[in-house]
């Protein structure tokens, strides 16, 4: 499951927009905490299990980005973000809130590497190879 980035910045945005869902680490955070508690703020869903860690992957701008995979289903049409405030349009001094994530959506293997942030395709890939190992 992919989810596509909220407010005004990606609305017209599509293909190598969408992203797993993540944030920053908050002080003396570790990672799979991180994730879980990101994973909820994005989606309202408190998930719990079995994870795999993947590689961690550096973005183009530096960010380290932790990722971990969970066998998992969820209707996407039930999911809901937290919100975030900023000023819109840049400098009318109109405060206006925004959903962290905006869509959400399972795509096949194909489509999503298209869809995804490009730093984060390599996520896809190491996923991938463990579900043919799996079987």
């Amino acid at each position: 499951m992919l989810v596509h980035p909220g407010g005004p910045f990606w609305r017209n945005k599509d293909d190598g927009a969408w992203s797993i869902p993540k944030g920053e680490f908050e002080a003396d955070e570790e990672s799979l905490g991180a994730a879980r508690r990101e994973f909820f703020e994005e989606t309202g869903v408190a998930i719990d299990g079995e994870f795999v860690a993947l590689t961690p992957r550096r973005l183009r701008g530096g960010k380290v980005v932790h990722a971990f995979a969970i066998r998992r289903d969820f209707d996407v049409a039930q999911l809901h973000s937290n919100a975030f405030t900023m000023q819109w349009p840049p400098g009318s001094g109109q405060l206006r809130s925004f959903p962290e994530v905006d869509r959400y959506a399972w795509f096949a293997l194909e489509e999503a590497a298209r869809k995804i942030n490009i730093g984060q395709q390599p996520f896809l890939a190491e996923l991938a190879a463990l579900v043919a190992a799996s079987k």
